[in-house]
């Protein structure tokens, strides 16, 4: 596995373990009613997971001419 292919399976992997942090954490919230520091954790996850899509992106564009092998 190449550098590049290794690098956007872990940004993947990334962005989706951040959207089910947030989505554990607004759960959380609304389920058991807990602080507004649940809600502030699940919009900073979300908000992380779109800045690691922005990013996956940017370096797939960058390095379109590296091989993924």
């Amino acid at each position: 596995m190449s550098l590049k292919a290794f690098h956007i399976f872990f940004m993947v992997l990334s962005a989706l373990l951040c959207v089910g942090f947030g989505v554990w954490s607004i759960g959380d919230f609304s389920g058991s009613g807990a602080s507004a520091g649940s809600i502030a954790t699940g919009v900073g996850s979300f908000s992380g997971a779109v800045v690691l899509m922005w990013y996956g992106v940017w370096f797939l564009r960058k390095l379109k001419n590296v091989s993924f092998l």
